[in-house]
């Protein structure tokens, strides 16, 4: 840096000599110069040259031998126009004081904050590998791009994927395959408890509320659940005008009773009723948790608030929406049962169930008890993994904290197994779902059917740009920006979201055909292999262990499950030795 210093004051100085040999008042410019060379020249003798050092030089140099230039010849003073916007921003980063990279290399080191931003994209498009990207790798993207768009979805060569790598999963094929259904296949909740119950998609769009996303991507996600004939759950947000395109409605109720709230906030039986029957709301699902950040409440940024979402959610603009953690209707497992039942007989007899991120085993167990208990069984549960989604989660809940959909699912299938009530509740399951193995991967760990969230918006368009808690959504489905929702046109991306519903679908069908598979209950765990070294394989049914009927009403408890139900209880979500003790002494217990 010190050679460049010198090189420039050197070449300025010469520049000047030669001038004011043709033009003596030029040299008056050495008046400026000469000082500043002098500075620099000690500067690097000290050893302390610095880019302020340099900027200042090159600044007044600049100046100085621009006033001496258009003084001889007027035109140069339209040189001013050039440097003066870069004196004034270096001057504006030496005086400001809030960030170190600009206050020492003023000018030049706003190129650190510019290659920041557009790091993701750089890295996206031209590093990663194709399967090296997260949440999803190209290669998922890809699949899904090329079906919703109704393009070439074979891949060619042979697989990509190390196949001795430890974690790769495979379905085993069948020497005596069927012919795949040509019917879509479907699950009916509520059956035999719910006046009006509902036939499911095996595939569905999971929540997601308007506010979070777009009114024009709620209209496509709705229109295309209308064409595919699969449901489309609202999110927390509340039924708005977006939502009633025709498409089949999971309302999902949360923390904030958006679209049943009280003017205390809390839960309205009345403005409850007046939505539910709704006709096309088809089922009721309670927000306990989300895997994205369990135990916090739903999160939108105050740039999403526009008036549409502020009237249609009833809270005020300006500041960032923040569900509260715990529901106010309910604060133990017997009443949230009741609460369930109270929802199915407020709808008129709709399928009614809850979602959750499972955490303490011994809480979702107190349910499990508290069923058992009362005779109140929800329609469904919906569980979530620990890797789904969101629009914004605080860092350290969306990282460390909830439960994987793996472990998750089978631990609440195998608890309802275990106390002989699998059979009257359905499981949806999500979390990063996007192909049809992954449907079926998920089905033969024992979910009914599956939601997807992610996938359902990279149908749209979605380019992974994890923009969506920044109101800046690039392809308009994440954002309130008019000038952004724009360029997403409704019908074309509706279209979309059929389209690739209904090959994810297909190629989950032809993908259990090829295993002998003629239809999806038939599915085990052991249908799933997985390799978890390089010279040693299993099944899924060899990894967990899965729970026989009624396990969890005998003498002999199962060992892994032993320790958290004797820990449970129908009355509290508290562990039953804290109850006994009183809330003034907790032992730390990992049940």
């Amino acid at each position: 840096m010190g050679a460049i210093l010198i090189t420039l004051n050197v070449s300025v100085l010469t520049a000047l000599a030669l001038l004011g040999w043709q033009w003596p008042p030029a040299l008056f410019a050495y008046l400026i110069v000469g000082p500043l060379s002098v500075l620099s020249i000690w500067s690097v003798s000290a050893g302390d040259v610095s880019a302020r050092t340099i900027f200042v030089t090159t600044a007044a140099v600049s100046i100085g031998g621009l006033a001496a230039l258009g003084y001889y010849w007027p035109s140069a003073w339209y040189g001013f126009f050039l440097i003066a916007p870069f004196v004034a921003l270096g001057i504006a980063d030496m005086t400001q004081t809030k960030r170190a990279i600009r206050r020492n290399f003023p000018v030049i080191g706003h190129a650190r904050y510019l290659l920041e931003g557009i790091r993701p994209e750089i890295h996206q498009y031209f590093v990663e590998g194709d399967h090296a990207g997260t949440p999803f790798n190209r290669e998922d993207r890809s699949i899904i791009y090329q079906r919703s768009k109704g393009e070439l979805d074979t891949l060619p060569f042979g697989t990509q994927l190390d196949v001795y790598e430890p974690g790769y999963e495979w379905i085993n094929h069948s020497m005596a395959p069927v012919h795949p259904q040509k019917i879509e296949p479907r699950v009916v909740i509520g059956e035999g408890r719910c006046e009006q119950p509902y036939s499911a998609s095996i595939f569905n769009i999971s929540a997601m509320s308007f506010g979070s996303l777009s009114g024009s991507a709620i209209e496509a996600l709705n229109n295309g659940a209308r064409e595919g004939g699969f449901a489309h759950n609202t999110g927390e947000g509340s039924i708005s005008p977006h939502h009633l395109q025709g498409g089949d409605l999971i309302w999902q109720i949360g923390t904030g009773y958006f679209g049943c709230r009280s003017e205390e906030g809390g839960f309205d039986p009345d403005q409850f009723e007046e939505n539910a029957r709704r006709d096309e709301v088809k089922m009721i699902e309670i927000k306990v948790s989300q895997g994205a950040k369990p135990g916090h409440g739903g999160i939108l940024p105050a740039a999403k608030i526009t008036p549409e979402v502020s009237a249609i959610r009833g809270v005020p603009m300006g500041a960032d929406v923040i569900s509260p953690p715990a529901h106010s209707a309910f604060s133990t497992p017997k009443e949230m049962l009741a609460f369930v039942t109270r929802l199915r007989e407020l709808s008129g007899g709709k399928p009614v169930g809850f979602k959750i991120c499972v955490g303490k085993r011994r809480e979702f167990l107190a349910v499990c008890r508290a069923m058992l208990d009362t005779g109140m069984v929800p329609d469904f549960i919906t569980v979530d993994g620990g890797e789904g989604g969101t629009g914004a989660a605080p860092f350290e809940f969306s990282n460390r904290l909830g439960c994987p959909l793996v472990e998750g699912l089978t631990f609440v299938h195998n608890a309802l197994v275990g106390i002989g009530l699998r059979e009257q509740v359905k499981i949806i399951a999500t979390g990063k779902v996007a192909s049809g193995f992954g449907i079926v991967r998920l089905l033969a760990l024992g979910a009914d059917l599956c939601y997807a969230a992610r996938a359902m918006m990279m149908s749209m368009g979605c380019i992974q740009a994890r923009k969506c808690n920044s109101n800046e959504c690039p392809v308009g489905i994440a954002t309130q920006k008019k000038s952004l929702t724009k360029g997403l046109v409704v019908i074309e991306k509706s279209a979309r979201v059929a389209r690739y519903h209904e090959e994810t679908i297909d190629a989950a069908v032809h993908l259990m055909a090829a295993a002998g598979i003629a239809d999806p209950d038939e599915l085990r765990p052991w249908h799933i292999m997985r390799r978890t070294s390089e010279t040693e394989t299993c099944h899924y049914g060899e990894l967990i262990e899965f729970l026989e009927p009624g396990a969890l009403l005998q003498d002999d408890l199962p060992k892994s499950f032993a320790r958290a139900w004797e820990a449970s209880s129908a009355d509290t979500f508290m562990h039953v030795e804290d109850v006994s003790a009183g809330s003034e002494a907790r032992p730390a217990r990992s049940s």
